[in-house]
C-alpha cells in the first residue's frame, strides 16, 4: 500500500479561503507601506551561509536552514569532523547556502551589493516567505511569511515616529483595536548591563532578560547567574522586574537608575522624543507602552526596539516588531549607514483575526456569478456572456459540464458563490439571462446590459 502522503512538520497547506483571508491581510499591509512611502523589493529564497550566520546571535544561529551543496558534498567534507561526528564543524564544508532566516540580512546586503543605484535615505519594503528550524507550536511555524518595511540612511528619531503610526495605520485598518506597542532601546539595556557591571555580558543579559514573560522572573534570574553575570548585579536589576506605571513616570525611575550611565541616559532621551512626538500625532487604536524587559534576542538592534501585542483576552505571542540596527550594514563593508525597520507577523495575525471574528464575510466571495451549463448551444451563449462581465471586472464562470441541475446549484452554494445565471431554451430565444439570488431566492430575467450593471453594483 502506498504511503499516505504528508507535509514537513511547521509547514501547511493553505485551501482557497485561507489563502484570500491571507491576501486581505497582506493587501491591507502593502497598501499602508506604499501610503508611508515605500517602495517594494525581492531577495532570494537562499542566501550565502556567510551572508546569514553569525548575526542573529548563538540561539539564531542555530535555528537556520543550512542546504546540502549539491553533487557528492561528502567527498569535500573535512576528514576530522566527520570522523569526529562534529555537525558543527562539518556543515561548512558540506554547505555553502542556508534559507534566509528573515529579510531584515538579506536586505542589508541588498543594500550594500547595490549601494551605487540606491538614492539615500532608502526606503523599502518586502513580503516574502522565511525559514526557522524552530520547534513547531502554535503561532509559531518552520515556514512563514514576513511582511517587512525598513528605512536605511537616517538616523532621524521621526523613522522611529513614522514605524509607530504605520503599525497602528495598519491594524486599524485591519479593525484590530487594542493592540499594544511597546517600546525600549537597546542603549537603555546596556546601560543597565553597566550599571549592575555586566558590560562585557550584554547578549547574555538581554537574551534571557527577553524571555521575562515567557519563563518568570526567577528562571531569568538563573539564566543570567548560569552566564556569568553576578548576584550583587542581578539585585540591582529588582526595581525593573516590578516597573509600572505611564510612560511618563516609568522614564522618571529610569533617570534614577541610570544616573551614572551616559549611554543609558541617551536611550532614555529618545524615548523621550518619540513618546512626545505620538502623544501629540495621536494614534487611531493602538497603545504605545514603555517595556524596559523588551529586548528582542537578536544581536543587530542598537536603538529603539518595538514589539506589538495582540489584544488582551488573545492568547498570542507578538504580533510584529522591529528595532534600529545603526551597525547593521557595517558587517558587510558598508559603514556608518544607520537604518530602522519593522515586521507584521502575517500568520499571527491571521491567527488573531480568526479568533476575533474580524475577517469580512464576503472577503472568500471571488466569484460572482456562476453559469448554469445546459448543454453546447447554451454554453457557448454563456461564455460570451462571460467574456463580457470579465470586460468589465466582473468575475465569473461556467460550470464546465451539462450535469443535472441540481449538481451544479449545489456547487454554487458550496464555493458560496452569490449570484446563478440561467440561459436555457427560451433564455437563447429572447437574448436573456435569468439572474438568481442564491440567499433571497429571488430571481430576474434581463438582457446583457443589464446583467452587467445588477453584477457591479452587488
Amino acid at each position: 500500500m502506498a504511503k499516505k502522503p504528508s507535509i514537513p512538520k511547521g509547514t501547511r497547506d493553505f485551501n482557497p479561503e485561507e489563502v484570500a483571508k491571507r491576501n486581505y491581510i497582506i493587501s491591507i499591509i502593502r497598501q499602508n507601506f506604499e501610503r508611508f512611502g515605500f517602495q517594494p523589493i525581492e531577495t532570494p529564497s537562499f542566501e550565502n551561509s556567510e551572508t546569514l550566520m553569525g548575526k542573529y546571535g548563538e540561539e539564531g544561529d542555530r535555528l537556520i536552514f543550512k542546504i546540502l551543496n549539491s553533487g557528492d558534498f561528502l567527498s569535500k567534507a573535512d576528514p576530522e569532523a566527520y570522523e569526529a561526528k562534529d555537525s558543527t564543524k562539518i556543515t561548512p564544508s558540506i554547505s555553502e547556502k542556508a534559507l534566509r532566516y528573515d529579510l531584515t540580512v538579506p536586505f542589508a546586503r541588498y543594500v550594500v551589493q547595490h549601494q551605487n543605484d540606491i538614492e539615500f535615505p532608502f526606503k523599502r519594503y518586502q513580503i516574502q516567505p522565511v525559514w526557522r528550524a524552530d520547534r513547531p507550536q502554535k503561532g509559531r511555524f518552520r515556514e512563514f511569511f514576513q511582511c517587512d518595511a525598513d528605512v536605511v540612511g537616517s538616523q532621524s528619531l521621526w523613522q522611529e515616529v513614522e514605524f509607530v503610526q504605520l503599525y497602528d495605520a495598519v491594524f486599524t485598518a485591519l479593525k484590530l483595536e487594542g493592540v499594544t506597542i511597546k517600546i525600549n532601546n537597546r542603549k537603555i539595556l546596556a546601560g543597565i548591563a553597566e550599571v549592575i557591571g555586566a558590560q562585557d555580558k550584554l547578549i547574555d543579559f538581554t537574551v534571557a532578560l527577553d524571555k521575562l514573560d515567557k519563563i518568570g522572573e526567577e528562571k531569568v534570574k538563573e539564566e543570567m547567574l548560569g552566564k556569568g553575570i553576578p548576584e550583587s548585579g542581578i539585585d540591582k536589576l529588582q526595581p525593573l522586574f516590578t516597573l509600572s506605571g505611564s510612560f511618563e513616570s516609568q522614564i522618571a525611575q529610569l533617570k534614577s537608575i541610570l544616573s551614572t550611565s551616559e549611554e543609558g541616559k541617551k536611550g532614555i532621551e529618545e524615548l523621550e522624543f518619540i513618546d512626545k512626538a505620538i502623544s501629540e500625532l495621536k494614534l487611531q487604536s493602538a497603545n504605545l507602552q514603555l517595556d524596559v524587559t523588551l529586548a528582542r534576542g537578536l544581536n543587530y538592534y542598537t536603538g529603539a526596539i518595538l514589539e506589538v501585542s495582540a489584544p488582551k483576552g488573545v492568547d498570542m505571542g507578538s504580533i510584529g516588531g522591529g528595532g534600529r540596527y545603526d551597525d547593521l550594514t557595517g558587517i558587510f563593508g558598508l559603514k556608518d549607514v544607520s537604518g530602522v525597520g519593522i515586521s507584521f507577523g502575517l500568520d499571527r495575525i491571521y491567527l488573531v483575526l480568526e479568533t476575533l471574528n474580524l475577517f469580512p464575510e464576503t472577503i472568500t466571495n471571488t466569484v460572482k456569478a456562476l453559469f448554469i451549463n445546459f448543454g453546447e448551444a447554451e454554453a457557448m451563449a454563456s461564455m460570451k456572456a462571460i467574456k463580457e462581465l470579465r470586460k468589465n471586472g466582473i468575475n465569473a464562470e461556467l460550470f464546465p459540464d451539462s450535469k443535472k441541475t441540481v449538481r451544479q446549484f449545489n456547487y454554487a452554494n458550496k464555493r458560496n458563490i452569490p449570484n446563478v445565471v440561467l440561459v436555457g431554451a427560451s433564455e437563447l430565444e429572447s437574448d436573456t439571462y435569468t439572474l438568481k439570488n442564491m440567499d433571497t431566492g429571488d430571481q430576474q430575467s434581463v438582457d446583457l446590459g443589464t446583467l452587467v450593471r445588477l453584477l457591479k453594483d452587488k
